[in-house]
């Protein structure tokens, strides 16, 4: 296992007097062990404990052909997994169980009266997690550099009359072309009234003129993940529509400038919150101005107006207020991860945000 990734959620553990715990989420198993293990609808527990008595639990069909740096304990399908699993827990002390265990796992365990209390201990992991080390860093540098070019690939296709899922089958193909193992969610091609809507499920839209096209992209690349977004206009821009551009713009840079060390991520969110809201468009911002990133798109620890949890060095996160006009048709989202540093912020995505009209081949006609 990762010793220092260990040690880190050991120390946790002891300074919430939490002897054991269970680790079941295949992302925290993979933070630690450096090894993905999807086990469908059987057991897998990482069994921890401040002693240094690990185990790592699984099913003989999931054969493991390095050395993790954990004691493999195997079972079949025709063991009882709990029963196994309970042998190694200390009955007399309480055990922190991760948001992801199966209740049907837990159940069977209490029982088995496997320790004396159950606690979540989600948030151990979760906020070890959540500051990333410098190996971590550097690759979610990489990763947004190489999302910065998919999404100059991406812009020109705008106007070339695809439709929204047209559109979203190029943007994957383009991931896959350059090397990334998957996206980081479903992809949003939004044109027009569609990227008013903040979470559209791509359809079978055409984009026409003047349309804005929301554009919120991320991808797989080296296990950690990408995430961006920007807005660009087919063929022409109306002045309501660069107006409220400029100020989503300018609500973002407020909130890349609060991103620093000892704010609240609060802060944030209230940097561009109170600006869109001062423009006169604060109901139409409509959702959180961003989310913790890394092995998984969406990490815990949100940046939203009830997070009050202080900003630390080598957290990385999403700034991506938006304002959505639904009876005009005007969808504007802007969005760049940051790493915290030790005196603000670094972005992490280079990709320009001046206002861009995407010259069209043709008008096309909105099905």
């Amino acid at each position: 296992m990762n010793e220092s990734k260990v040690t880190r959620i050991l120390a946790a553990m002891e300074e919430q007097h939490l002897p054991q715990m269970i680790v079941s989420d295949p992302a925290a198993v993979f933070y630690l062990t450096g090894k993905w293990i999807h086990p469908g609808e059987r057991m897998l527990a990482l069994y921890l404990n401040v002693n240094g008595s690990h185990k790592l639990i699984l099913n003989r069909l999931f054969p493991q052909e390095k050395d993790l740096g954990v004691e493999l304990v195997w079972y079949n399908d025709t063991e009882d997994a709990v029963e196994l699993l309970s042998r190694y827990t200390e009955k007399d002390k309480p055990l922190g169980i991760d948001k992801t265990w199966p209740a049907r796992f837990l159940l069977r365990l209490q029982e088995l009266n496997g320790a004396s209390a159950y606690l979540n201990g989600s948030t151990i992991i979760d906020d070890v997690r959540r500051i990333k080390d410098a190996e971590e860093q550097q690759l979610m540098r990489e990763a947004s550099l190489a999302n910065d070019k998919i999404m100059e690939q991406l812009i020109p296709l705008t106007g070339k009359g695809f439709t929204e899922k047209e559109l979203d089958q190029k943007v994957r193909e383009l991931y896959a072309a350059s090397g990334h193992s998957d996206v980081s969610f479903p992809p949003i091609t939004a044109y027009g009234k569609s990227g008013a809507d903040p979470h559209h499920a791509t359809d079978s839209t055409l984009g026409k003129r003047g349309d804005s096209v929301v554009l919120d992209i991320g991808g797989i690349r080296n296990n950690y993940c990408s995430d961006m977004t920007r807005t660009v206009f087919l063929g022409e821009v109306s002045e309501k529509a660069r107006k409220v551009y400029e100020i989503v713009r300018e609500a973002q840079q407020r909130g890349i400038d609060a991103a620093r060390p000892g704010a609240r991520m609060c802060d944030v969110d209230n940097a561009c919150r109170s600006y869109i809201t001062e423009k006169g468009y604060g109901e139409f911002f409509t959702h959180r101005t961003g989310h913790s990133i890394g092995i998984e798109d969406h990490e815990t620890g949100d940046v939203s107006s009830v997070n009050q949890s202080i900003i630390q060095p080598g957290q990385v996160f999403s700034i991506e207020p938006g304002i959505y006009l639904q009876e005009e048709g005007i969808g504007v989202r802007i969005e760049d991860l940051v790493l915290i540093t030790e005196d603000g912020c670094e972005v992490l995505n280079h990709y320009p945000k001046d206002l861009i009209v995407v010259p069209m081949d043709s008008d096309s006609i909105e099905k």
